[in-house]
């Protein structure tokens, strides 16, 4: 779950972190409310879950209720980068001395947290790393260790931030790494962490993403979703189903997210574009193979489903009875192209052939079922 600008604010919050203080707006007249009540000069924030939002011009100074009122009138309904601006963040304007970076997300590989910070705030990290590697102070963390006053602060001194900001940007690490651990979030970010005119480190920004499998321990967790979402992906978050939509025309089905993901690669090198992810996991009865159809279904660009189906834990015999009553619980758009193989696959195959259906087209092998899925797409859309 990603958290837009305001909200990871309000989740700092929580934690502690300083932040300035700010009103949601979704309409000029809140806007221009809002600024009476944070105080001018203030910043007009277009809450969208994109980077780059200064340069698509949605954020902008305002010294009073003129400007409010024209920027707010400006930036409201602004495409950023394919995401309609809806809501406004009205933010009591921060005199910056300097700019700095920090986050905490899961290192994957060594297994372990990481923390970065760098003097260099304000900018892409991603551009930093590529520019200047060395400016990034990197620390790694064993969870059952946690991070101490000590460690943090040795992490911004190394990163090289001015001394007078060195204690207060210690402290909210210390507590912005309580908000990623206490919190369950995959990834916090503060860029810029700031340290204002008058000596004091504040969050200037927030980017927050949530592990939605933490939502049972976290009842709070009611963020207003002011983000367009795509019908597709709400009808499988519904039904449980780990769906990303895509914008090509061969639906795709497959257990486990690498398999998915390498069918997705096999249909483009073969000159087709998928218009799905969907992950069923280890479970492909009934119920879910028709909840999967169901949401594939939907999508009107759809011209042809890729089931692509590998038996490990999951025998391919119980795949094929899942997709066959499936096939009678869901009135299909779209023909099959289906592809299992591994346990008890022979098995499954003979099940198929013996209820022939001319929505069902069978493939031995994965780059095969590509080819005929494409063919049957008319390529790449």
């Amino acid at each position: 779950m990603d958290l837009v600008e305001y909200q990871g604010k309000q989740y700092f919050a929580r934690y502690g972190i300083p932040i300035s203080a700010g009103r949601v707006a979704d309409t000029v007249e809140e806007a221009l409310a809002a600024a009476e009540e944070v105080g001018y000069p203030v910043v007009v924030k277009a809450q969208v879950q994109v980077g780059g939002r200064g340069k698509a011009g949605g954020v902008k100074l305002a010294s009073d209720a003129g400007e409010v009122r024209r920027h707010a009138s400006d930036i409201l309904g602004l495409d950023i980068k394919g995401h309609v601006v809806r809501r406004l963040w009205i933010e009591h304007a921060t005199d910056i001395a300097e700019e700095y970076y920090a986050s905490f997300t899961l290192d994957r590989a060594a297994k372990l947290h990481l923390a970065m910070v760098s003097a260099r705030g304000g900018v892409d990290i991603e551009e930093v790393a590529v520019s200047a590697p060395a400016a990034i102070a990197r620390l790694h963390i064993d969870p059952l260790d946690g991070l101490g006053h000590l460690e943090a602060l040795q992490l911004v001194t190394d990163a090289g931030l001015e001394a007078t900001a060195l204690e207060q940007a210690a402290a909210i690490l210390v507590d912005l790494y309580r908000c990623y651990v206490e919190g369950d979030a995959d990834l916090v970010e503060i860029n810029p962490l700031v340290l204002t005119t008058d000596g004091q480190v504040r969050a200037l920004d927030a980017k927050v993403t949530l592990d939605d499998d933490a939502a049972f321990r976290h009842p709070e967790w009611e963020f207003e979703d002011i983000v367009d979402v795509d019908p597709r992906e709400l009808l499988a978050r519904e039904k449980g189903l780990q769906y990303i939509g895509l914008d090509g025309s061969v639906g795709i089905i497959a257990n486990g997210a690498g398999l998915a993901m390498s069918t997705l690669d096999v249909v483009n090198q073969v000159g087709g574009a998928a218009a799905n992810f969907l992950d069923i996991g280890g479970g492909a009865n009934a119920d879910v193979m028709a909840n999967a159809l169901e949401v594939i279904n939907t999508d009107a660009n759809v011209r042809v489903i890729l089931v692509n189906i590998f038996g490990g834990i999951v025998r391919c015999d119980e795949v094929a009875a899942g997709i066959l009553t499936a096939l009678d619980r869901v009135e299909l758009a779209s023909v099959i192209v289906l592809r299992l193989d591994g346990t008890n696959s022979i098995q499954a195959r003979r099940m198929l052939e013996e209820r022939a259906s001319a929505w069902i087209i069978p493939e031995l092998t994965m780059i095969g079922a590509a080819q005929r899925a494409v063919e049957i797409a008319g390529g790449r859309s």
